[in-house]
């Protein structure tokens, strides 16, 4: 297997090729108002030591690794049921109708399968605009889905490829890495001094 991959990479890996190559081989990053506002709900889900409720034992920012797949990363909440993991990823939006969510918390199960033998069937998305949990079964449709971004993601991280920018207004408007993926305003006043420079040193020779 190839170099580790975080398990984060799958995520903007679907939601977005050029994001996952700028974060991941360009190393190129910012914040904005949901970056933030995501950040804060999973130093929230993060923080505490494990706790026991009834015969549920939680645990918080879990270290995950697999080397047969290649993945690591951390998970937010890994809830201990008789034994069995279950993990819970915290997201602040709301549910989306691509699976980038679902592709993070399925790689977390495989994952939790190697460092455990044991089976990890489902798990839970926690999104935080709707308070509310959704579960998420592990069936071997998101397993196939993940192995497959897993693989695109990694072969191009590996190569160094950064994909050209695709304008969607939506997903581009929500990205914190808009104004670096494709800087068009500072492109065309650069383009606009260059050609007035260019004009200006147009001269002809004397004769």
């Amino acid at each position: 297997m190839d170099a580790s991959l975080p398990l984060s990479a799958l995520q903007h890996w679907l939601f977005c090729p050029r994001q996952c190559a700028l974060i991941h081989v360009e190393r190129v990053w910012a914040e904005n108002r949901f970056t933030a506002e995501g950040r804060v709900l999973h130093e929230r889900a993060d923080d505490g030591r494990p706790e026991s409720r009834g015969g549920l034992r939680i645990l918080r920012s879990v270290q995950l690794g697999s080397e047969e797949h290649g993945l690591h990363g951390v998970a937010d909440v890994v809830e201990m049921r008789d034994g069995r993991p279950f993990p819970v990823e915290y997201k602040r939006g709301r549910p989306k109708a691509h699976r980038a969510d679902e592709v993070q918390l399925c790689a977390q199960g495989l994952c939790l399968e190697e460092m455990t033998g044991e089976a990890v069937p489902e798990g839970a998305l926690f999104y935080g605009r709707n308070r509310r949990r959704k579960a998420v079964p592990l069936d071997d449709d998101l397993r196939a889905l993940t192995l497959r971004v897993a693989g695109e993601a990694r072969a191009a991280i590996a190569a160094g490829e950064v994909p050209a920018p695709v304008h969607e207004q939506k997903r581009c408007g929500a990205c914190s890495l808009a104004e670096l993926c494709r800087p068009t305003g500072a492109r065309r006043i650069g383009a606009g001094w260059l050609a007035a420079r260019m004009e200006a040193a147009d001269v002809p020779d004397d004769p």
